[in-house]
């Protein structure tokens, strides 16, 4: 359940939001994506109230202007790093006949030389390549990342956000990292807490009302 979060996040601004399990990490990032309604409140994007547009419109709209990253990154299994990315591109203006050049070239940037390599026979941190490649397909304007480290081992997990980080850079994205990993304290310019559904400041959560955008949602009420 969410209590009243509020905040905002600036275009090309990277920011964490970190709390433990049970917090409302992935509710609040299913609400900010179109996933999960609110009860109360408005998601604005690009000026756009996400939850005033019909749900085929909304569903659009989030293919277009929002890039996800999964815990568990969701690929299609038995199709290719290619394909995974160009699935993404369906619901872009990019013309069709420039998908699989667009996909093997993102996936080339982020290091992956086997594009037509079935998903499955890559590694862990391949995959998670492959994940953040199809999330920034589209050019959107926010990237959301739910616990990207948690399927990584310490060594690897810092290297994946500094390749997340610097892939939502380049293409100009707006960075919301989800995440209970320690490591990570500190390394973003701006961090928040969530704690039984409410957001605070990294370094305290005070009973003040929080103030900024995503504007007073609550879920489940």
């Amino acid at each position: 359940m969410l209590d009243g979060v509020s905040f905002a996040i600036e275009p090309g601004e990277q920011l964490l939001l970190r709390g433990g399990s049970g917090s409302g990490k992935s509710t609040l990032l299913s609400v900010i994506a179109g996933l999960l309604t609110p009860s109360a409140g408005t998601v604005a994007l690009t000026g756009q109230n996400i939850y005033a547009l019909p749900q085929g419109t909304r569903d659009a709209f989030r293919g277009t202007h929002i890039g996800m990253i999964f815990q568990t990154f969701q690929l299609l299994s038995g199709f290719s790093a290619a394909e995974n990315v160009m699935a993404a591109l369906m619901f872009s203006i990019v013309p069709r006949q420039e998908h699989r050049s667009r996909a093997v070239k993102l996936l080339a940037d982020l290091g992956i030389d086997r594009p037509d390599a079935e998903v499955g026979t890559l590694s862990v941190g391949q995959q998670q390549r492959v994940a953040v490649a199809r999330a920034i397909a589209c050019k959107p304007v926010l990237v959301l990342a739910d616990e990207p480290t948690a399927s990584l081992d310490p060594e690897n997990a810092l290297a994946a956000v500094i390749l997340i980080r610097q892939a939502c850079r380049s293409s100009g994205a707006a960075l919301l990292v989800t995440s209970h990993d320690p490591a990570l304290r500190g390394t973003f310019e701006r961090e928040l807490l969530i704690s039984g559904g409410r957001l605070g400041p990294a370094d305290a959560l005070t009973d003040a009302a929080p103030r900024a955008h995503i504007a007073g949602a609550k879920e489940g009420a």
